[in-house]
């Protein structure tokens, strides 16, 4: 459009210029509220909300968290087992609930007959259960097969209300609920981090669940993490076989408040109790790097091998060795295959 087109005739000789109605319209629209900084002494005096525990000491109100593995794993039994323990106030694995939380679950990919099966299989072996209003889940295949984008607007819009009432919200999992952009791009990420910030400002504790991709981190762009206070990675250990399910080491790759024992690694798996019921018994990650070391040199690895194979120190390989050495259990162990936890094992039964 040329200065001309832009002119309007007032009278002969005399012109104006148009006026966009869109732009006048902007242009007269309130402007936004300014950001405001703070001196130190109003920041040191400000009461901000306590963080509460949800399950404590590793989730709280106010937290953005992750939950990444290889496919087949078994985050999806991680996840489920946090969800019903938050909702009815109980237990899981080395974690405890102060109280019960209201919980929304959003399974993106899992068929409905599937979640509840595994759902069920939780609840038949729990003594504790939620009240029915504080654990509500969104299913694809309860929703005509439809299920958000979280990576938009309008996806995000179509779980206000259910987000609003819950406060923890686990969404299981990124791949499948955040379909726009590509995952290798951080900006793919932006409008999902800002609804997750928005989340944590109004008090919600959210956790992703998410795939890890070839080199073992999680899938896509690191940014993701950025905004994170727990990050949890579950790791099949060196000595897994394939009827064992849901076996793994649970390893904390970023804990912004935990500290010590709190932050060290354990082992977790989920299997049948006497009863048939589902139980999880967790024991300590020193105790499984501990049966690891006993296995692999069982099969004739050097200690360098055993260190480059488990990604520890050949001097943690050795001090192990030699402690199972002087206290007898290598003798007792060696040429036998690991089947079951030590017995320091901790069942947690209630959730």
């Amino acid at each position: 459009m040329s200065y001309e087109d832009n002119l309007e005739a007032v009278e002969p000789g005399l012109y104006k210029m148009k006026i966009d109605p869109a732009i006048m319209k902007k242009n007269t629209q309130e402007k936004p509220e300014p950001i405001k900084p703070v001196n130190l002494s109003a920041l040191l005096s400000y009461k901000f909300p306590v963080r509460e525990h949800i399950l404590s000491p590793v989730f709280t109100k106010s937290s953005l968290n992750m939950i990444f593995a290889m496919r087949g794993i078994g985050k999806t039994h991680a996840s489920l087992g946090i969800g019903y323990a938050a909702a009815a106030g109980g237990r899981f694995w080395n974690w405890k609930a102060s109280r019960p939380f209201k919980t929304l679950l959003i399974d993106g990919e899992m068929p409905g007959e599937s979640l509840q099966d595994r759902l069920a299989a939780i609840d038949a072996a729990c003594e504790l259960k939620p009240d029915p209003d504080y654990l509500k889940i969104i299913t694809i295949d309860m929703n005509a097969g439809k299920m958000p984008d979280l990576s938009t607007i309008e996806g995000q819009e179509t779980i206000e209300d259910a987000c609003q009432e819950a406060e923890i919200i686990i969404v299981d999992n990124l791949s499948c609920l955040c379909r726009s952009g590509r995952e290798n791009e951080a900006e793919s990420w932006i409008t999902l981090s800002e609804w997750a910030l928005r989340m944590r400002s109004l008090g919600k504790c959210v956790i992703f669940v998410h795939h890890a991709g070839k080199n073992g981190e999680q899938r896509g762009t690191s940014k993701r993490e950025d905004i994170l206070d727990v990050v949890l990675e579950l790791k099949r250990p060196t000595d897994y076989e394939p009827d064992q399910g849901a076996r793994f080491i649970v390893n904390f790759k970023k804990a912004r408040h935990l500290t010590g024992k709190d932050s060290q690694s354990f082992e977790a798996w989920l299997r049948n109790d006497e009863h048939g019921r589902q139980v999880w018994a967790t024991q300590d990650s020193s105790e499984s790097t501990l049966e690891q070391i006993i296995e692999l040199t069982n099969l004739g690895l050097r200690q360098s091998e055993v260190a480059a194979e488990l990604g520890i120190n050949k001097s943690t390989v050795c001090r192990h060795i030699k402690k199972a050495k002087e206290d007898g259990s290598l003798l007792e162990k060696m040429g036998k295959k690991s089947t079951s936890f030590p017995s320091k094992i901790r069942a947690d039964i209630d959730g």
